[in-house]
Order: structure tokens, then sequence, then C-alpha cells
């Protein structure tokens, strides 16, 4: 009887074949890697959307930038469809009036710069970024000192796929147009 015991006790203890311990493991290997391709795809889409967010982020604040210059002008002293140069009061300590210096916002290849200095990147071209009008409304193509109001319009390209990804767009009246002494 013990021997029989043992014999049955020796038959319960068979463990895995090779091609059952094969199978595990390749259905290990397939959820893993789905898991591996699901986080790699997730944090992915997170990095594009934080470089999104940042660039959405700096173009409104180059907006904002070119917006409150634009509407401290007096006057327009050269512009095109995609360059603006304003003249802007500049007061010294004592609330005179110091001198009248130009600030020039300009599309630099895929570039908006102020100056020198590179505003806003990646700025899809082919529409006028820069329209100018008169006190009536009315649309100057060639711009003057009657200018009163600027459309800016900025399509910011962020993928890089000749799409814009960001469109900016605002009206700026001139503070300072047709006051004295300025």
């Amino acid at each position: 009887m013990k021997k029989l015991m043992n014999f049955f006790y020796i038959k319960n203890q068979n463990g895995f074949s090779l091609i059952e311990m094969m199978i595990v493991v390749a259905i290990l290997g397939i959820i893993i890697l789905g898991l591996v391709t699901f986080f790699t795809g997730g944090t992915r889409s997170w990095v594009t959307g934080q470089h999104q967010l940042e660039a959405q982020r700096n173009a409104r604040l180059s907006m904002d930038r070119m917006v409150k210059e634009i509407r401290e002008g007096k006057n327009i002293t050269s512009g095109s469809d995609t360059s603006i140069t304003v003249r802007v009061p500049h007061f010294d300590g004592n609330g005179n009036i110091d001198s009248h210096p130009t600030v020039t916002y300009a599309l630099i290849g895929t570039t908006i710069q102020r100056g020198t200095n590179p505003l806003i990147e990646n700025v899809l071209t082919g529409e006028a970024i820069f329209k100018y009008y008169n006190n009536n409304d009315t649309e100057i193509t060639s711009p003057d000192a009657t200018v009163s109001k600027i459309h800016i319009n900025l399509k910011v390209d962020v993928d890089k796929d000749d799409a814009p990804d960001i469109t900016l767009n605002a009206d700026v009246n001139l503070r300072n147009f047709g006051l004295e002494g300025f």
C-alpha cells in the first residue's frame, strides 16, 4: 500500500511542460508589449500637449506685448502686411515727453521679431499679419499718418505640418492717435 501511495504521490508531482512554459511566456510578452505601447503613447501625447501649451502661452504673451506697445503709439511711421513701425511716446522722470522712439515688429522668415529680438516663432506666412484702417474703418493698403487702427492676425504652426495650431487676432486702436503734443 505504501508503494501504491508513493506512486500516486510521484504522479501528482509532474511539472509544466516546455510547450506550456513557452505559451505562458509568449502571452506575458504580448501583454507587456501592449502595456509599454500604451504608456509610451500616453507619455508622447502628454509631452506634445505640454509643447503646444507652452507655444500657445508664449504666443499669447508676445501678442499681448505687441498689442500694448502698438496701442500706446501715436502714429505708424511705416508698415506693410508683414511689418509695422510705430512711434511711441516716451516720458522722462518728470512726466515730460523725452523723445519719440519707434518700435518695429517684422516677420523675418517665420519669426516675428521686435527690432532684432525674436518674439514669436513658426508663424505661417502667406497671409497679411498686419492690416491698417483709418478713422472710418476703411482699410488702407499703403499705411500713412491716417492709420488709427491695426488688425493683427497671427497663425502659429507648433508641430510644423504647415497647418495653423494657434490663431490669434487682435484689433488695436492707437490710443494717442491725433493727440497734440505727442
